[in-house]
């Protein structure tokens, strides 16, 4: 499958590389066609037949599926630099999270959400790219769990949130590539909302405990009798 990347931080990279190790060839997109992260990046692939480098125009064009790996706060910037016909009738995934570090928040420190509340980042991709797919996933773990869940001991979940049945289909079977057997569907885009609200609190755990590499579990009880 042909998938483009944008975003050159770790996180972009970390997928890109998990993409090509499964089979697919991967475009690497940034705002410009000799960024050099992605340089450095294709640089260190021997077998360069399957993975380049370009503009986010150029990543998406032939692309099947998008992978959203920019920061929250350029992710509508960056997908419009891309060009909302080569994003048309595609699957946008958006791994993204509305973290606002400006200074006049709290400092910067611990970042806010903007959007937050009563919108989403994975609803405004939607809205400005209305004839794309957009499928919100991957936005609550660090990206090394992203792409290796079994680096966390025992079942531990991503969500899922997008308006087309299709398209998420589509995103479980990459997830499932990826080695996530658990899964939750939360419904359409607006229950967006509630996984980019958990960074907040995945920001302080990651204060609390040290470390990164954790995640979120959920544990189900016996349903409630009707009285």
């Amino acid at each position: 499958m042909k998938i483009a990347v944008l975003g050159t931080g770790n996180v972009g990279q970390t997928i890109a590389n998990k993409l090509i190790t499964l089979g697919h060839c991967v475009t690497l997109g940034s705002r410009t066609s000799n960024h050099p992260k992605a340089l450095a990046w294709l640089e260190t692939k021997a077998e360069k037949g399957n993975c380049a480098i370009g503009t986010f125009a150029n990543a998406a064009q032939n692309a099947e599926i998008i992978f959203n790996c920019t920061k929250g706060l350029t992710a509508i910037e960056a997908l419009t630099l891309a060009g909302a016909d080569n994003l048309k009738d595609k699957i946008i995934i958006d791994l993204s999270n509305p973290l606002d570090f400006s200074p006049e928040k709290a400092n910067g420190h611990p970042p806010t959400l903007n959007p937050g509340n009563n919108d989403s980042m994975g609803e405004q991709i939607q809205n400005t790219f209305p004839e794309s797919y957009v499928v919100k996933t991957l936005n609550t773990m660090n990206c090394e769990i992203m792409v290796n869940p079994a680096k966390i001991e025992g079942n531990h979940v991503v969500f899922l949130s997008g308006n087309s049945a299709d398209a998420k289909a589509q995103v479980v079977a990459l997830l499932q590539s990826f080695g996530w057997k658990e899964i939750i569907d939360l419904g359409d885009i607006s229950t967006s909302r509630g996984v980019e609200q958990l960074l907040p609190l995945w920001i302080r755990l990651w204060q609390a405990l040290g470390t990164s590499n954790f995640n979120f579990a959920i544990l189900k009880g016996e349903p409630e009798k009707a009285k």
